[in-house]
């Protein structure tokens, strides 16, 4: 796609050139799968975050509290619910963050339960005399 620009390299006395430029892809690598050191690690750094953000979100609404309660000024009262919308929304990513851990936990270890099925192939004839023998040995 060719354009013309003969017209603005006169008014700027330059000469243009077209480049024709083929973006490059770039791939996002994802590890296969994390260590449980990795995970562990990852959940106790966002866990002290978490726990530091909910602390510090309720002594600041404590204070905003006690200023809107001084001034009587709406737009305290506002940023106290907006701050208490905050940590409540923080406190729900904390317990959101332990059951993500508990899950990929549970996905590590892989199935636990084995159900075996047994089935008995014969008639009943000789489905009574099986039973009938087992509960004479018991």
């Amino acid at each position: 796609m060719s354009e013309d620009y003969s017209k603005i390299d006169d008014a700027l006395n330059t000469t243009s050139e077209t480049v024709d430029v083929t973006p490059i892809k770039k791939e996002k690598v994802k590890p296969d799968h994390l260590t449980k050191d990795e995970v562990e690690k990852d959940y106790e750094y966002t866990r002290a975050n978490l726990y530091s953000l909910i602390e510090k979100g309720q002594e600041t609404l404590n204070g905003i509290m006690e200023l809107a309660e001084e001034t009587q000024s709406p737009r305290a009262y506002e940023v106290a619910g907006q701050l208490l919308k905050s940590v409540a929304d923080t406190t729900d990513k904390f317990l959101k963050l332990q059951k993500d851990l508990k899950d990929i936990k549970e996905e590590q270890k892989g199935p636990t339960n084995v159900t075996n099925n047994a089935m008995f192939v014969g008639s009943t004839a000789e489905l009574q005399k099986m039973l009938k023998e087992m509960n004479k040995k018991k």
